[in-house]
């Protein structure tokens, strides 16, 4: 077994270590999730806003700008 051999098997170790963290992670995001449609509330809309909050400012205004374009062009505005 060589010195490379150590550092691989650690390697693959600390992966799936954060890949059963990430699953738990996961379980734990359906809950809130869950708990949340049970109160009445709209999971869609609670995942958009999400996802709204989470992504890049400018990468989504500039998203929003194009759809509006787009809409425009359908004469939907």
């Amino acid at each position: 077994m060589t010195p490379g051999d150590n550092q691989l098997k650690s390697i693959v170790a600390r992966i799936n270590a954060l890949e059963d963290e990430k699953k738990e992670r996961a379980d734990d995001i359906r809950d809130v999730y869950a708990e949340a449609k049970g109160n009445g509330f709209d999971t869609k809309a609670l995942k958009s806003i999400v996802r709204r909050q989470r992504a890049d400012a400018k990468k989504l205004a500039e998203h929003e700008a194009l759809v509006e374009t787009y809409m425009a062009a359908m004469g939907m505005l």
